[in-house]
């Protein structure tokens, strides 16, 4: 794959650090879901930040079925319509399979411009899934969750692209 030029070459991603963001990320919509403002609508959703995230830098082991299978989960935990998140998650994350390549061509804050495209498709669809099953309209304020994630988008790739970055200290043996 041809880097960008300035672009730092990056070490493998480590199996267990990959999965446990995703774990630690579901474990903070869990407690999100549980604090004091419950389920609002404007709440981020930190699993689908992270699974997009994911998604993105490393599609052949988080995919479409890793999304599904933690909207499954999600589900659950939240005893709503059943299929409501592993719908929106894989949707979601099957659109960022589908622009990966071009994305990581951008810098970060571009990133971001582009990925909330992908949270607001997610976000409508939900909406959709939950209205045709009856509920009511959460309100205007449920167009604040893309906006806030595509903002968690910088943090993200700063947190979760750490533990990949080489120590800054090019020799004659190593140049990259």
């Amino acid at each position: 794959m041809i880097m960008r030029p300035g672009q730092q070459l990056l070490l493998p991603v480590n199996p267990l650090f990959l999965w446990g963001s995703l774990l630690v990320a579901m474990l903070l919509n869990m407690l999100q879901n549980m604090g004091l403002w419950g389920r609002a609508a404007w709440c981020p959703d930190v699993l689908a930040v992270v699974l997009v995230f994911w998604t993105v830098h490393q599609p052949s082991r988080v995919g479409i079925v890793a999304a599904f299978v933690f909207g499954l989960l999600m589900d659950v935990y939240q005893s709503g319509l059943l299929g409501q998140h592993a719908m929106a998650y894989a949707v979601l994350s099957f659109l960022a399979i589908t622009m990966h390549r071009r994305l990581l061509w951008f810098p970060v804050p571009l990133q971001a411009a582009q990925v909330f495209t992908l949270f607001v498709a997610s976000h409508a669809l939900a909406l959709v899934l939950r209205m045709l099953a009856g509920s009511p309209f959460p309100g205007a304020e449920i167009v604040l969750a893309p906006v806030l994630e595509a903002l968690m988008w910088p943090v993200a790739s700063i947190l979760l692209l750490a533990p990949q970055r080489r120590a800054p200290d090019p020799d004659a043996n190593r140049p990259l």
